[in-house]
Order: C-alpha cells, then structure tokens, then sequence
C-alpha cells in the first residue's frame, strides 16, 4: 500500500528495489517507475491499461472501492442486469441461476463514465449540495433575524419601562393630592361634628341643674309633669348623639398586571429537493404528550410459531426492513425471523441462548445471551457477527440510547457502553429481579418481575417514578411509544397494560380473551407505530397502534 509521503513503484519492490513511482496503474492498482511503466505498456496484456499520473493518483487516494463480494469473500467479476447486483461467482449459480441477463463486469463497465447511474449520482450530490447551501444561508439568515428581534424587543422593554414609570409618578401625584383633599375635608366634618357635641353637652348640662331645681323647689304637680317633659327631650338628644357618621376612606388600587415577556416558537419548513422528486419535503415531526385514554390498537396479524423442538420466547424486534425477529430462549441457540405477514423466513443460529434483541441502526442489530458472558453486534441482513463485547456476569434486557447501550448484567446494575465495547458507567438499580429494560428520550424503563413494579430513571440512573397496581403481576417485556407512555406484558395477569408517561395513571389494553396467555416480550416500532407481541409458548401478535 502507498504511502502518504512517497508512492513506490509496485514492480520494482517485488524485485526488493525502493523505487518512488512516477505514474500509478489504475487496473494493476500499484505505482510504475519511468522503466516499469514503458515495459507495462509493451506488454500486450497491460497495453490498454488506464496509466495516470501520480497527482491525479493522489486525487482517488482515498477513494475506498471494495472488489471483493461482502457475503462470499470472492471477487467481484459478474453483473446482473435485471437486479443491479454486482455478483461473484457464488452469488451466480446460489441467486442468479435463473437470470438470463448475467454479464460479465469487464462488459457492465464499459462507457462507465457517460453512464445514467454516474450522472444521476453527480446530479444528487449537487442538489444536497445545494440544499445544504440553502439551509445554511436560512439559518444564517434567521440568526441576524432574532438578533434583530433582541434588539427591538430590548427596545421595546426600555420604552415601556419608562412609560411605566412615567405612569407610576402620575399615579403617585394623584393619589397624593387625593389624600391632601380627602384629609381636609375629614377634618372639617370632624371638626363640625365635635362642636355639634359640645353644644348637646352643655345642653344637657343645662337639663340637668333644671331637673335638679326642679326636685327642689317645685310642686308635686309641676314634678310629675317636668319628669316627663324633660324626659322626652333627654330621649331626643341621646339619639342625636348616637348619630355619628365615621368618614374614613380606603384608598387602594390593585395593579394586577405591569407587562408579560412572551416567547413565541414557530416551525419553519425548509424545501429539501430530492434529484428524482420535484417539490419533495422533508417534515420533522416532533411528538408531543398523549393521554392514555386515547390510546386504541387495531389487530394487524396473528400466528403461532411452529417448532419441533420447545419454544419459549423472551425477546422480539421489528428489523428496519420489516422483518419480525424473535428470540428463543432455548438451548436451540438460534433466533426465528419472520415476515410482519406472518410466514417463517428462517432460522439463524447464533452463540448462546438468545435472550434480548435490540436495533442499533439499519444495518445493525444487538443480541444478549443468559448463558454466556458476552453480547454480540450482528449485521441484520447477514446477520454476521460483526462486534463481540465481552462482560463479567451474563446479560438480559439490553436498549441504545445515543449510540449508548445499556445492558441489564451483574449484581442489580445495568452496564452502559458505547460501541466498541468500552464501559462507560455502571448504573445501580434497587432489585436484582430485573431482566427487561428498554430506553426513550432521556429515560430508561425497566421492570421487577418479583415485586410487581414498573421503574423509570434518568439515563444516569435516578429514579423518576415507580409503578405498581394489582392488575399487574409478574411484568416482564416492556417498550415505549413515541409520547413516553410505557407498554408492559403481565407474565402472570395475562395481560398489556399501557402506562401514562408521568407513571400516575394506567390503561388496561388486552386480557386473556384477546388471546394473551403468559406475554413475555413487547416491541413497539417509533416509525411504523405498531405493537409486536410475544406468548411464552410462541403466539405472536401485531398490532397498530392509533
């Protein structure tokens, strides 16, 4: 292989000479001296080869172009035009014994330059060059835009700012000369008042030494008549001294509301052009909560797998390409794939007994086994393995979550690691009861199967909430939909329960008499928004969810 520093001539090192190449084969793929290169266009079988120089050489350095079959290991040497493969030849007589049309690639590539495929390739990496472009001058442009709102809405705050206290010191001005006036005039029928009460004071001061010279020196007759007169007119004062009018004034004014800062959020809806699909758009949908109560499944398909040997099931998945892929917990070792229609595609074994799947990516899957110490990333198409991680304790429930995988293994802990197999954290959990776990957003959701308990955390292992009813027993799968609210199977309630995302209100979805008899796994598909369920004993069910 080349070096980045200096290309040497391919020839020459075969002969042991360290020779810089001053031009590079592109069919022999190896670097030609001046010498190599008149001796490779002499020979009669390199004569057409395509030479070019070592600049432009250093232009496809990089260009990564494998020839080699990526399920057979052999080169690539044939073409099938009725279904664009590129074959070698195995993949010949095994998938393409039928097909009339089988050229040789020597033939295919012929014109390769001025071909459809190439230009239509060209034509799509221009178009999402100018779509990015485009993207990037909106977002640009949307950038000055609030940094423009700031500013007006800055300006807004300070010119109300100030006619709000413009409007507070009048407020205060007149509230002031209000009281100065309310004061006065309190003051002044006060004063009234008082002097009213000084004059019935000496009135009755006056009563009083009448009544008292009256006892002395009138008659009997004079006396009666004098008691009751006099007796009236004490009467008539009293209740005009009773009269007394309080003037006292309340002055308050409630201010309910100065001013409200309000941050308005709007989608905004970008043309992305697809080469082949004019006025093609790309949506974002972000899903917001949904009550549970709203929550209905209508019935997709149901079968029953159909084994010689013993079936027991622990975990299934919905493959990117539709495929339903089911683990059988057994020592079968082998996980079962079927269509979503319901017909068996094949058995694939693996390395131990499967217990748990999870989709990494399209192309990516990720099985756990309960009798070995290790989990395994597998192609989901081949299903290759194509990464073995190993682990201390054997492995259960498994989930990804940000190119992170967390997996239920060791002593009540679940192991967070990235791809490579590197151990990032070891998150405690209360109960070592626990096999299936499943994460979402920023949650992971995991259930104890002896204490009858759904548990959510942070994906740092804080608990945020706990779930029990007695409607639940023994729950064992559980899966998440687009909203946050939890699916689980109850092993020994027969049934599917769907939990509200805040785990304060759950919905019983499907009993016994909908054909749940020992549920054990549950899968529910973000993008096709349907629900795979799994019985014990091989029962499968697909449902929507609306």
């Amino acid at each position: 292989m080349a070096s980045r520093t200096h290309v040497l001539c391919g020839p020459c090192r075969y002969d042991d000479v360290t020779k810089d190449a001053k031009r590079w084969c592109t069919n022999c793929e190896e670097g030609l001296c001046e010498d190599c290169e008149n001796v490779h266009r002499k020979s009669k079988i390199s004569r057409d080869h395509q030479v070019i120089s070592i600049e432009d050489y250093r232009k496809i350095e990089n260009v990564s172009i494998s020839h080699v079959c990526e399920h057979h290991g052999e080169n690539l040497e044939w073409f099938c035009k009725t279904h664009d493969e590129v074959l070698c030849m195995v993949c010949v007589p095994s998938k393409h014994k039928a097909c009339s049309d089988v050229i040789s690639i020597s033939v295919a590539s012929t014109n390769a330059r001025q071909s459809t495929a190439l230009s239509d390739l060209e034509e799509a990496i221009d178009g999402a060059l100018r779509n990015l472009k485009q993207c990037i001058t909106s977002r640009d442009s949307s950038t000055k835009e609030i940094e423009n709102q700031e500013l007006a809405i800055k300006t807004t705050i300070l010119e109300t700012r100030t006619k709000l206290n413009n409007h507070l010191d009048k407020m205060q001005e007149n509230l002031l000369s209000e009281l100065r006036a309310t004061s006065l005039t309190c003051k002044s029928k006060y004063t009234k008042f008082l002097q009213k009460l000084k004059s019935k004071k000496e009135m009755l001061t006056k009563l009083r030494e009448q009544t008292q010279h009256m006892k002395q020196f009138s008659s009997d007759i004079q006396v009666f008549l004098g008691t009751r007169q006099v007796n009236q007119q004490v009467i008539s004062e009293v209740e005009s001294i009773k009269t007394i009018h309080s003037l006292i004034e309340k002055l308050s004014k409630e201010i309910e509301e100065f001013g409200q800062i309000k941050v308005s959020e709007c989608d905004v809806k970008l043309d992305f052009k697809d080469p082949k699909i004019d006025q093609a758009q790309i949506g974002i949908n972000v899903p917001t909560s949904r009550n549970i109560s709203d929550v209905r499944l209508q019935l997709i398909k149901t079968f029953q797998i159909q084994r010689n040997d013993e079936v027991r099931i622990s975990g299934c998945v919905t493959l990117p390409k539709g495929h339903l892929l089911i683990a059988n917990w057994t020592e079968e070792n082998s996980l079962i794939e079927y269509s979503d229609t319901g017909e068996h595609i094949r058995d694939i074994p693996v390395s131990g007994s499967p217990f748990d799947i999870t989709v990494i990516d399209p192309k990516r899957i990720v099985v756990t086994y309960d009798n070995t110490e290790f989990i395994e990333i597998m192609n989901s198409n081949t299903f290759n393995v194509e990464k073995k991680i190993s682990l201390k304790n054997r492995c259960y429930g498994i989930s990804i979550k940000a190119r992170r995988l967390y997996v239920r293994s060791g002593d009540s802990t679940i192991q967070a690691l990235d791809l490579s197999g590197r151990k990032l954290e070891t998150l405690k959990i209360p109960s070592n009861n626990v096999l299936h776990m499943t994460t979402s957003r920023d949650r992971i959701f995991y259930t104890d199967s002896a204490k009858n308990i759904v548990h959510c955390c942070s994906l740092k292992g804080e608990e945020l909430w706990q779930f029990k009813n007695d409607s639940i027993t023994y729950p064992f799968g559980v899966a998440v939909d687009n909203y946050n609210n939890v699916y689980v199977v109850g092993f020994d309630s027969h049934n599917l329960t769907v939990i509200q995302q805040d785990g304060k209100d759950s919905k019983t979805l499907l009993t016994k008499s909908e054909g749940l008899a020992w549920p054990t796994a549950v899968n529910y598909d973000k993008e096709k928004r349907t629900l795979l369920i799994c019985n014990l004993n091989g029962k499968v069910a697909l449902y929507k969810a609306v």
